[in-house]
């Protein structure tokens, strides 16, 4: 089987798991309000499901070169689609949030799961140094355009209900049944990956771990520190609780917020396009940085906007900058570290990410009852201060190509 092919399986099963990733994250926060909740508890539904996200990441930063990297992702997949049991069954809150623990519910509405952290270690096995950028930003492409569509689906129950009279929660409860589908097939397209993705093929299984050296450690674990800043940031500002804080204080219904956040994830993916045409040009921390940056401020200036329109607009040209650092980041760490390095890379960098955006996500909901904005004003602080000092720590640390390129140019 040629690497295309092995892209094109992964990238098939990405789209699958992130369709219902994009759903999940416009209506699990308003779901989950209409059954009942306080934005306290929403918060920690949200974070119990990001541990979850972390300590499988975990398990796959030690063990999935190990146990192999199909078997790994396939198991993932299964249990991302038993999380759609509490909410299918209406579980109570107490069962709930164990449960979004085990099933790793995501409503960030944004991949950043397990299986996201294991597939960025694959994929630049699979191309050039040269193509690694573009491979890792359509990868994000995919994603996030199939985001979107997710999110346009969110608004199906609420046009049942106008349309043909259907009961709300029993439609929200149909679309949770599709979301556990979707992750059943794309557990059976990893089954169908070859060999070639394993680390086992190489003849290099065994030495993974042993062989991460003492620089490619210190790289790592500054990175790390940098990407938990940003994600302390993130998670006070996942999809699930921005959805919830539009619905609150503009009262944008169900429908408007799936077209909305739709919009969201198609400049998302347009972006990553981007960011790769960007860092071609002037490098990837460059591009991390000065697109980041703006994004945050963008955000900031949302909750102080005399009305709706206003509020959407500035919203929307956030999201047409923010996620251009994330293929370019994926990049960036793949760069720095062996090939055999990889998965440990991956999984250390998303852990502290995923880590990041539990904590944060916990206490967004306690944020919001003694001041509703403030989630998005403390979450963009915490970015601009993660910009600036990743551009003071790594702006003349570049990958191997790009010192190739400037030696060529000097």
């Amino acid at each position: 089987m040629k690497p295309s092919r092995s892209i094109l399986l992964i990238y098939t099963a990405a789209w699958l798991r992130s369709f219902g990733i994009g759903l999940l994250g416009v209506v699990l926060g308003v779901f989950l309000y209409r059954e009942g909740l306080s934005s306290s508890q929403i918060g920690f539904v949200i974070a119990a499901g990001l541990a979850g996200a972390a300590f499988a990441t975990i398990f796959v930063t030690l063990r999935a070169d190990h146990l192999g990297r199909r078997q790994t992702l396939f198991g993932l997949s299964l249990l991302t689609a038993a999380g759609a049991v509490p909410l299918i069954l209406n579980f109570k809150f107490s069962a709930l949030l164990p449960l979004a623990f085990v099933g790793m519910l995501n409503g960030m509405g944004t991949d950043r799961s397990a299986s996201f952290a294991l597939e960025q270690a694959i994929l630049p096995g699979l191309v050039s140094s040269k193509r690694r950028t573009w491979s890792l930003s359509w990868y994000n492409v995919v994603l996030d355009s199939s985001g979107a569509l997710g999110a346009l689906a969110a608004g199906i129950p609420v046009l049942a209900q106008k349309l043909w009279g259907v009961d709300l929660i029993g439609s929200y409860r149909i679309l949770f049944v599709g979301y556990a589908l979707l992750n059943l097939l794309s557990g059976a397209l990893y089954l169908a990956l070859p060999s070639e993705v394993e680390i086992a093929s190489t003849g290099l299984l065994g030495v993974q771990q042993s062989a991460v050296s003492t620089e490619t450690k210190s790289v790592v674990i500054r990175l790390s520190g940098l990407f938990a800043l940003d994600s302390l940031g993130g998670g006070l500002l996942t999809d699930a609780l921005v959805s919830y804080w539009f619905f609150r204080r503009f009262g944008i219904a169900e429908s408007r917020l799936g077209l909305l956040f739709f919009v969201v994830h198609l400049l998302n993916a347009l972006s990553h396009l981007g960011a790769a045409f960007i860092a071609r040009r002037i490098g990837l921390v460059k591009t991390m940085v000065f697109t980041h940056l703006p994004s945050s401020l963008f955000l900031m200036a949302v909750p102080f906007v005399p009305s709706t329109s206003w509020a959407v607009l500035f919203f929307l040209l956030r999201e047409s900058l923010v996620e251009m650092d994330v293929p370019t980041r994926q990049s960036y760490v793949a760069a720095m570290v062996g090939p055999t390095e990889r998965t440990f890379a991956s999984g250390v960098t998303n852990l502290t990410r995923n880590l990041s955006w539990a904590v944060a996500s916990s206490i967004a909901g306690v944020l919001m009852q003694f001041a509703f904005s403030a989630p998005l004003l403390i979450g963009g602080g915490l970015k601009v201060t993660y910009d600036l000092l990743l551009y003071r720590a790594f702006r003349h640390v570049v990958p191997p190509e790009e010192k190739s390129e400037q030696s060529v140019s000097s």
